[in-house]
């Protein structure tokens, strides 16, 4: 690890090391036009990663500023919350597969240095998120009472939130296409429109969200449904300006109207690269869904305090992400070129420097979870349980540091089935049995969950760096 440093940093041009720190960031954020796969990679990876962190950044601003405000509301607010988001997760899951299919295939093509394909992959893209958008939509508004129902929800959360949860499953076009279209921006390696369309979603949903809730000024007090509409328009919002990107071609991504057909052996394509993706989300969602149902059981608060750890541990694994994403593209883009010794460098520099921002975040967490907690809700009990929550998960961020990245690197590779494997082994076969197990007969309550969502994370770090140093992953067609 420590040659592969400063190979990197020899590897810097000069410019990079003394034109500033400012200088770099108004670059990166420039939106210009770069080829990653011939770049100094130390400046390529930061050249990219700089706007997908502070996109994810701003997906964690708002994670954290809507839960703030509903739990004013109170703990069956809060569990309204995070029992529909353990719903949409699944809807997630299907959006960010088929992201991945559509995001490997863009970077491809752009390190092929084909645009006309890239550009075909993109509204093939839009294609799917609309189809189903339609489905999850129709499903969400006529059953949305009862979904909350056969997640566990008390009588009173079902009162307050079915409105909540018909709004956000209805409206789940935005969040599907946003999640859509800006992986094929990642993918094309523009990603400073992709963290412009995040910015300003969030920055209106910011904004309307606590106005729409309380009733400030000339708005409605609408409560927790008033959340779920300020996070549904700020997302369509957020959806135009995707929109609108694609036809300027300020980027690399130019999408015109010969483009806007339904190619069938395309689509084909993408939905096949897609489907292990989706499993392999679908696995890594409901883990999450089962977890939720496990702590359902010990009441509201349990709930509450486990939807408020995981909101503030997502507000510093979201930035990661965006590195995560960042070594994704090249890897996609350098294999398209020819390139793979490079893509395996990009991934290891990439996991380098997550590990630093995870590690520091971790022991914050770890040494002052209850403060921090105690900031989203005053209930005593609420405060326990999201304080050993936080503390328990945070503690393992160091491995889960290198598993973001390289599970991430194998789908920009367009190697889905590898941590589809890793995903099943790791979440289904031995995360939610543990959970379950450590809850239930050993009589640990809440912390058993806790643990094993510990364990889980840092059982799939380990698994996933071991695959991926055998190199399997350089030699799939895309």
């Amino acid at each position: 690890m420590r040659s592969d440093t400063m190979t990197m940093t020899l590897e810097e041009p000069a410019a990079a090391r003394t034109g500033g720190a400012w200088t770099f960031l108004k670059q990166a954020l420039a939106g210009e036009r770069h080829d990653y796969t011939s770049l100094p990679l130390r400046r390529a990876i930061l050249l990219l990663a700089v706007p997908m962190v502070l996109e994810m950044v701003m997906e964690s601003i708002f994670a954290v500023a809507d839960i703030f405000w509903v739990s004013k509301l109170g703990p069956d607010a809060v569990a309204t919350v995070a029992l529909t988001e353990s719903m949409l997760i699944i809807v997630y899951a299907f959006a960010m597969g088929l992201a991945i299919g559509v995001g490997a295939v863009v970077a491809r093509r752009i390190g092929e240095k084909d645009p006309e394909g890239a550009a075909r992959a993109a509204v093939q893209a839009i294609v799917l998120g609309l189809a189903l958008a339609a489905v999850v939509g129709v499903l969400g508004v006529l059953f949305g009472e009862r979904l909350l129902e056969a997640m566990g929800a008390s009588p009173s959360v079902v009162a307050m939130g079915s409105r909540f949860t018909r709004v956000m499953l209805g409206g789940s076009v935005t969040v599907i296409l946003l999640f859509l279209i800006n992986a094929t921006f990642r993918g094309a390696g523009d990603a400073t429109v992709a963290m412009r369309t995040l910015w300003l979603a969030n920055g209106v949903n910011i904004v309307l969200g606590p106005m729409l809730v309380f009733g400030w000024g000339p708005f409605p007090q609408l409560g927790v449904a008033g959340a779920a509409i300020a996070t549904t328009i700020g997302r369509g919002i957020g959806v135009l300006y995707q929109v609108r990107a694609l036809a300027a071609g300020r980027g690399a991504l130019v999408v015109r109207r010969r483009h806007l057909a339904v190619q069938g052996q395309l689509l084909a394509s993408i939905v096949r690269l897609s489907g292990t993706g989706v499993f392999q989300i679908f696995i890594a969602t409901t883990s999450w869904v089962a977890l939720m149902r496990i702590v359902a059981g010990f009441g509201s608060a349990a709930v509450a305090g486990y939807g408020i750890a995981i909101r503030i541990v997502l507000f510093a694994l979201l930035p990661s992400w965006g590195m995560a994403n960042a070594a994704a593209t090249l890897v996609g883009q350098n294999l398209g070129a020819g390139r793979a010794d490079r893509s395996e460098q990009a991934v290891w520099r990439a996991s380098f420097y997550n590990l630093v921002f995870l590690g520091s975040a971790g022991l914050l967490f770890v040494l002052f979870g209850e403060t921090i907690v105690r900031g989203f809700s005053p209930d005593a009990a609420v405060v326990a349980y999201g304080s050993k929550a936080l503390r328990i998960v945070a503690a393992g961020f160091l491995f889960y540091a290198y598993g973001m990245v390289v599970t991430q690197a194998f789908n920009g590779a367009g190697d889905t089935r590898t941590p589809t494997l890793i995903n099943l082994g790791c979440y289904w076969l031995w995360e939610i049995p543990l959970a379950w197990l450590l809850a239930k007969p050993l009589g640990l309550g809440p912390t058993g969950v806790f643990i094993s969502v510990l364990v889980g994370f840092s059982t799939m770090a380990v698994v996933a760096v071991v695959l991926f140093r055998r190199g399997r992953w350089k030699r799939v067609a895309v």
